[in-house]
């Protein structure tokens, strides 16, 4: 080759290097590098802290900035460019997104973030990142506790200037909690969101029962929690997700039928499967009538605002049967959808399909090496400031040979080395003394040292307490997580049901002639709400079910009616016929068919009891929060649809309200102070509608009655309390149980204070839960499954006893069920 240098020519020659590469084996490299940066670097959470790369960079980015609640929301730019800058080498786009996410609370169970402004909906993109604020959430402050104390490994960044967490310390669970989705090369993950009380709980009882088999977890997690909400139709699926890793399910929205004008009904949707928008159902519902694919409806309303929440509005046309056109509605229309569960994580590294039991356990093993490794680094901590206060101590004690010998020293070295020989320090010993500040050369310097050092040294021998029992190591680990379940915990809000639940009703534009047959009808203490035409009261059902107890039975026919009584004094006509029957010898998990009471009724308050119009009844008695009793036997209004049992003050509830069988049944009060009181129903006179009640308990300051009920027999009667904090959230505490017989409480006269009913411990300042009824109590979680109480105990005022997981509903035995002791078969 020739190189031109001003006038002249110059030769250059340039030896070639070239390498003959196989197109397929380059293809082959490529590909597979491709493809381990996807699954690795993007698409597949770690199974320990359940984060994808992107998550971890982006939460662990924002503590380093100090992003954290107490702080004021700053542009969502910001941490987006400081995480694409120092730790994620991609598109601000995809970190951007990664970030929306984690403030949606429609997407995440248990938000991570705290946004400001526009971050989209359902259906909708959110508004760019300079538009948008963002701060970490509480929840946030968890993943990344204890960061700084040498829990978890680092690695060098993309360019090896910075050092980033290998995984997260994770004081929450989040992979269940939160589930993930993403596609990577040649695999794919989708897990389900769970509840994160359920979930603690399970992993509570794997640390005491580390053998704990599927069955035991599934009675803490029945199955999964979706942040929209919604029903879970069939769990069979469910439990192969949950053995295997791999399964399916079936979403459904949350509708009623009511009337939407006074001449028209229609179909009002509250809440929507996972991943699906109400511009998603509109759209599919409006396609199936232009194709005349679907018939019946009227007209479709979006009526969601913020205050209200999801309400969706099918108006129905007159004469079609709006439960015919909702099961087409669900074949049809996004308003049942499938939801796919693939549990594949990275465990060591490695991509693994896991069920239930591995995903608990990988959490619960990184947890515990996580507070192993926190604890070891405290106590290194803790003994490094003992070792320096013991050496100052020794200076104290003769401080003027120690000044002297640093006066008469020429140089720091000189005296360090000195006070090493004469005072036999260690030379950071030595070094501490020589930066000592004068100030501290006094008498209650010295006497806060010695204090400090006692403290030091109790710290440390309770770490070494935790390093050397495993089992305090595990206990300490599921005291955190009850910690976390009580600070973030909710209720759960996706009802899981066995089967459809569809009423026998018809196709689209008639009706199935239902022979005005005996039947019960039945509710259980989750609401649901079902029909039986056993020639028993229950059949099969009064047996204690899989997931869910029966609190009310009530006799009618298959065409009549039955009042729903509510919390807030109204009862309310409910038609037999809408209600699914139960098949004779069914002995399935949540009343197999049951409906829950919202799709039929639209209730001003919670249900509380089902009552007969039976005029040969001596009708009910309401117990209130504010201990008003009242005994009344309603009236069968043909002409409304629902009426008042009672005149509530402002602020009281019905907590309780009992059919009565004869009359002379004891009614009994207990309320948040631990007392409890019972006297005769025949010391109340029954009142008419209008009738606001007599006083029934006199309550203290601050407390209010929390349960109410009538019992035929005070001596096979029952008490169940359940004391635990008022300041928690309902349903994510277990408190502490006492089960003990009604006839060891005196009665005592309406009107009084009652007696003393359980002991309350350290951290429990009221009752939260009771029950009075006849027979064996049983009782379920607000998932629906069993709840194991303790034994019965016969002392008054003793205290009660931990359960696994909180106490929703009590009941008795069929027999004893309010409605049902008073029918003869």
């Amino acid at each position: 080759m020739a190189r031109v240098t001003g006038s002249d020519t110059e030769t250059v020659d340039f030896e070639e290097h070239i390498l003959d590469t196989d197109v397929g084996d380059e293809m082959r490299s490529s590909f597979l590098e491709y493809a381990y940066s996807v699954i690795y670097a993007r698409a597949l959470p770690d199974a320990r802290d359940g984060l994808k790369p992107v998550q971890r960079r982006i939460l662990y980015t924002m503590d380093d900035m100090g992003l954290r609640p107490e702080r004021a929301h700053v542009k969502s730019a910001r941490p987006v460019g400081e995480v694409m800058g120092k730790l994620h080498p991609h598109g601000d786009s995809a970190i951007y997104d990664a970030l929306v996410r984690l403030v949606q609370p429609w997407s995440l169970r248990l938000p991570l973030l705290d946004g400001h402004g526009n971050f989209g909906s359902p259906d909708d993109p959110p508004a760019a990142m300079r538009y948008t604020e963002i701060r970490m959430d509480r929840s946030a402050e968890a993943m990344t506790a204890s960061l700084d104390e040498e829990t978890v490994d680092f690695k060098p960044n993309y360019d090896g200037r910075l050092q980033e967490p290998t995984v997260l310390p994770a004081a929450i669970p989040h992979l269940l909690v939160n589930g993930a989705s993403g596609i990577a090369v040649g695999m794919a993950t989708n897990i389900a969101p769970h509840n994160l009380v359920e979930v603690v709980q399970a992993l509570r009882h794997l640390i005491d029962h580390p053998d704990a088999d599927l069955d035991a977890l599934m009675r803490f997690i029945p199955g999964p929690d979706l942040p929209t909400g919604g029903k879970i139709v069939g769990l069979d699926g469910i439990r192969d997700a949950y053995a295997t890793g791999n399964g399916s399910f079936k979403m459904r929205a949350t509708t009623r039928v009511e009337n939407v004008t006074p001449r028209k009904k229609g179909i009002v949707v509250t809440e929507l499967p996972y991943n699906v928008g109400p511009e998603k159902v509109i759209e599919a519902v409006k396609k199936l009538v232009q194709a005349k694919k679907i018939q019946g409806i009227s007209d479709l309303k979006n009526l969601t605002d913020r205050k209200n929440g999801l309400r969706l509005v099918i108006e129905i046309k007159n004469g079609i049967v709006p439960e015919a056109l909702l099961a087409q509605l669900y074949r049809q229309t996004p308003l049942e959808s499938s939801f796919g569960i693939n549990n594949v994580a990275l465990v060591d590294g490695q991509p693994r399909t896991l069920g239930l039991r591995e995903m608990l356990t990988v959490y619960l093993e990184h947890r515990i090496d996580v507070v192993r490794r926190r604890t070891t680094y405290r106590r290194g901590k803790a003994a490094d400031r003992l070792h320096l206060v013991d050496g100052l101590m020794l200076a104290i004690l003769d401080i003027d040979e120690v000044i002297q010998l640093i006066r008469g020293s020429d140089n720091r070295g000189e005296a360090r080395g000195r006070l090493i020989s004469v005072f036999d320090l260690s030379e950071l010993q030595a070094d501490y003394i020589l930066d000592l500040q004068l100030g501290r050369l006094t008498r209650f310097s010295r006497l806060e040292l010695e204090k400090e050092a006692d403290e030091l040294r109790r710290t440390i021998e309770e770490l070494d307490a935790i390093l050397a029992d495993e089992r305090v190591l595990r206990g300490v680990v599921g005291d955190e997580l009850a910690q976390m379940a009580q600070q973030f915990g909710t209720p759960r809000r996706t009802v899981l049901l066995e089967s459809a639940g569809v009423p026998a009703l018809a196709a689209a534009g008639g009706s199935i002639e239902v022979p005005d047959d005996p039947c019960w009808v039945l509710l259980s203490s989750t609401g649901l709400v079902a029909r039986t035409s056993d020639a028993e009261p229950l059949g099969s059902h009064g047996r204690r079910a899989k997931h869910d107890t029966v609190v009310a039975v009530v006799r009618a026919t298959a065409r009549g009616q039955v009042g729903v009584v509510t919390s807030a004094g109204t009862v309310h006509k409910l038609e037999v016929v809408d209600l699914p029957n139960l098949p004779p010898t069914a002995d399935s998990p949540r009343l197999q068919g049951g409906v829950p009471m919202a799709e039929l009724l639209s209730l001003d308050g919670d249900p509380l009891t089902l009552m007969t119009f039976d005029e040969d009844v001596p009708g009910l008695a309401l117990g209130t929060r504010a201990g008003i009793v009242k005994r009344v036997k309603p009236d069968h209004l043909t002409n409304r649809d629902s009426w008042e049992l009672l005149r509530l003050d402002d602020g009281d509830r019905v907590v309780g309200a009992v059919p009565l069988a004869t009359g002379d049944e004891e009614l009994a009060f207990v309320t948040s102070e631990a007392q409890l009181l019972h006297f005769p129903a025949s010391v109340v006179r029954p009142q008419g509608r209008s009738g606001g009640g007599v006083a029934g308990v006199k309550l203290g300051a601050g407390a209010q009655v929390v349960a109410f009920g009538a019992v035929a027999d005070i001596e096979s009667a029952h008490v169940v309390t359940v004391a635990g904090s008022s300041s928690a959230l309902p349903g994510t505490q277990a408190g502490s149980v006492k089960v003990s017989p009604l006839s060891i409480y005196p009665g005592k006269g309406r009107g009084t204070g009652g007696v003393r009913c359980q002991r309350l411990l350290r951290d429990e300042d009221a009752l939260v839960f009771a029950w009075v009824g006849d027979g064996t109590p049983v009782a379920s979680a607000a998932s629906g499954s069993p709840v194991d109480l303790p034994e019965v105990v016969d002392k008054r005022d003793a205290s009660g006893t931990p359960v696994g997981q909180p106490i929703a509903g009590v009941s008795a035995s069929a027999s004893d069920l309010p409605g049902a002791r008073n029918v003869s078969d």
